[in-house]
């Protein structure tokens, strides 16, 4: 097992499925837990879990949750702030 984390950035709020609330812009942290597919002559990993640490639901909006998310979601979050006008 291994965990990959990586920063993706919104420029603008935003909604992802699986998390009721519009999230602010800003930079979130992303972990994507990968297990290793045994019995190949090389290393190969499948994605087996993808979460993303957000602020938690107020009034608690000081402390942080990690929340479980498609990948897809994720990306399609991605695609559309990457879309939406500048103001």
């Amino acid at each position: 097992m291994r965990s990959r984390r990586e920063t993706i950035t919104f420029k603008h709020p935003f909604r992802i499925k699986g998390i009721d609330r519009l999230l602010p812009a800003g930079a979130y942290e992303v972990i994507t837990d990968e297990e290793m597919i045994e019995g190949l002559s090389f290393a190969v990993f499948r994605r087996v879990a993808t979460m993303i640490m957000v602020p938690a639901a107020a009034p608690r909006s000081s402390t942080m949750e990690m929340v479980s998310i498609s990948p897809i979601d994720l990306s399609d979050a991605q695609r559309i702030d990457a879309s939406a006008p500048r103001e």
